[in-house]
């Protein structure tokens, strides 16, 4: 990894370091695409119009080093990933190979870099804190990735790159919370029966990649909670007090990283669950004193106004910066910007230019979820 030299990196233990990068402005994996909107600039200048990010917390992301990569991921197949950049195309073997351009995975303008950025923040995030502190790197969290493959929109596995930086500095017991509507299917296969790195998620029941059951454990190193439709604030927090933090608090972690997917914010259009922003931010703020070392990354998440406000109101809450009502006129100015080519977006209610806080979307704790949280600390699940 490199960053400039000429500058100083502030530590971490001090105050949380945000790592960010320009890469992500224009980059678009095509106007069709989920992922045509801006989500990590648009945190990053909420973050700055809010007066919440001074430019002595903020730290460019680098592009990885090619060999750090290659750790865990084919050789050939980042080859790949920068020969489709290169010629803005990709071979048909690479295509059924490697699934470049397959699969919701398109060719692109920054198909290697951008992700190669992602991972170099991340490794970068769990350097700078070797000696403890905190991270946000809303630019990570590609979960899906595959050592030999894209899948998922994820073409590396920074979470993945991150936690084996850690467990090569000698943090022997970290705990990897996955709150994305999506399972974490790539980091608990990377770390399936390796009982140094215990794989929470919190997902989506029978939605994509169809993987996550209560049951499965992946060796012991795993534990799944599949939720319902609908599943609100109050559920959330019956996980959170009932089965989440029981486990982390097992695992006595040195590390904790977690993966803050807003896809399962209510107005998300590619999941059917029913979260505020609050519910996020009561997450971070649960486990962020549980362990010396801390790194939040994003994830998913596909409505740029909802996606912006969780992961600024995620950095809000890292730095114990209390959420004003309403949003400062730059704020609302960055809001108002945005462009959304989806329904919703033509026309946006109000709330998403003057508030960064949702309003809380609570509700009764379904016996499901009840069951779900004894499942989980079960010995012998269902």
């Amino acid at each position: 990894m490199l960053h400039d030299p000429l500058r100083r990196i502030p530590s971490p233990l001090l105050r949380p370091i945000y790592v960010g990068s320009e890469i992500y402005r224009r980059s678009t994996y095509g106007p069709l695409h989920p992922l045509a909107i801006p989500r990590v600039t648009t945190c990053t200048d909420l973050c700055r119009a809010m007066g919440w990010l001074p430019e002595e917390q903020f730290v460019t992301a680098p592009m990885a080093d090619l060999s750090a990569v290659t750790r865990f991921h084919d050789p050939d197949y980042v080859a790949a990933l920068a020969r489709a950049e290169a010629a803005q195309a990709v071979s048909d073997e690479d295509r059924a190979r490697y699934r470049i351009g397959a699969e919701g995975n398109p060719v692109y303008a920054e198909i290697y870099r951008r992700p190669m950025t992602s991972a170099g923040g991340v490794m970068l995030s769990a350097a700078l804190t070797a000696a403890g502190g905190t991270v946000h790197c809303p630019g990570g969290g590609t979960h899906h990735g595959r050592p030999d493959r894209a899948s998922g929109f994820c073409y590396l596995n920074d979470p993945v790159l991150g936690i084996l930086v850690w467990l090569d500095q000698g943090v022997e017991r970290i705990a990897y919370l996955d709150i994305d509507a999506h399972h974490g299917d790539g980091v608990q296969d990377a770390f399936h029966d390796d009982p140094r790195v215990l794989t929470i998620s919190v997902h989506e029941a029978g939605r994509w990649p169809f993987t996550g059951l209560v049951s499965d454990r992946a060796g012991g190193a795993a534990r799944n909670l599949p939720v319902p439709q609908g599943f609100n604030d109050s559920e959330m927090a019956w996980l959170l007090d009932h089965a989440i933090l029981p486990l982390v608090a097992a695992h006595r972690p040195q590390a904790i990283f977690l993966q803050c997917g807003a896809d399962a914010l209510e107005e998300d259009p590619l999941a059917r669950l029913s979260l505020s922003n609050n519910a996020h931010w009561s997450v971070v703020a649960a486990i962020r004193d549980l362990a010396p070392r801390l790194i939040v990354t994003g994830g998913g998440g596909y409505n740029p106004y909802t996606v912006g406000r969780c992961w600024a109101g995620v950095w809000a809450t890292l730095n114990g910066i209390p959420i004003p009502d309403r949003t400062t006129p730059e704020a609302e100015a960055v809001l108002r910007a945005l462009t959304y080519n989806r329904a919703a977006g033509r026309n946006p209610p109000a709330h998403w230019f003057t508030t960064i806080r949702d309003a809380p979307r609570d509700g009764p704790v379904r016996d499901a979820v009840k069951r779900l949280a004894e499942q989980t600390l079960s010995e012998h699940p269902a």
